[in-house]
């Protein structure tokens, strides 16, 4: 089978996918943003709420520029707000923070995708770097007949360390869905919100959890990208 022909579809399904997801989440916190709780407690309170009901005493609630930029920083115990989330009571803000939220609980809780993709850090960061230099050295190195063997083993341990940003994709998949669900069980239990404003609260959720779907199969496609690659220079003896 020509693998190329499957390659190509793949690359653009991927751009477009990433696309959309981008667009997607966008239009959707735009939208959802203008929808104001009855409630009117803001983001930051749903977040202490959230840790406060959790047992969480050991994690502050700070503020971090930028839009949608909302994060939970695991070795600092920090869940970080972004300035367009923190004092807002809107759909979108309660949403995104009792998700980030609900990472918290997975570290306090020791739930293990959160704590492999903890450890997966900075191997991650590190491989991410280093990859392309790998695998742009094993091209150019099997390209001379002399050095063919060395530079089939560079490149493969090029391959193996950009595998391991395919691997940390996966390894979120399960971190990002799970927070959803504990942040949407957490405003149910409150009590506070209606059925229409945990709808809206949900449907940001999904929309972000779509770039992080779409990240994966971006990630995927390259790492198979890279393989046709070492592929074709086997091919080629």
């Amino acid at each position: 089978m020509n693998w190329d022909l499957l390659l190509y579809p793949l690359f653009i399904i991927s751009i477009l996918f990433s696309g959309w997801a981008q667009f997607k989440i966008s239009a959707t916190y735009s939208k959802y943003s203008k929808v104001y709780t009855a409630a009117g407690r803001t983001a930051a309170d749903i977040a202490r709420m959230m840790l406060i009901n959790n047992g969480i005493s050991d994690v502050s609630i700070g503020r971090v520029s930028g839009h949608l930029t909302d994060h939970y920083h695991p070795t600092k115990r920090v869940l970080a707000l972004s300035d367009t989330t923190c004092t807002s009571s809107s759909a979108a803000a309660i949403g995104v923070a009792a998700h980030e939220a609900g990472h918290a609980i997975q570290h306090s809780t020791g739930y293990f995708p959160i704590k492999l993709r903890s450890f997966l850090v900075p191997i991650t960061n590190f491989a991410s770097k280093i990859s392309w230099l790998f695998i742009l050295g094993g091209v150019i190195l099997t390209a001379i007949a002399e050095t063919v063997s060395f530079g089939d083993t560079v490149l493969l341990i090029g391959i193996g360390l950009y595998a391991t940003t395919t691997v940390f994709q996966l390894v979120t998949l399960p971190c990002e869905f799970d927070a959803s669900r504990r942040a949407i069980v957490a405003l149910r239990s409150s009590g506070l919100y209606s059925a229409s404003e945990l709808n809206a609260a949900k449907k940001v959720l999904s929309a972000a959890a779509m770039t992080y779907v779409a990240a994966t199969f971006a990630s995927a496609v390259s790492l198979f990208r890279i393989i046709l690659i070492f592929g074709r220079r086997g091919n080629r003896r």
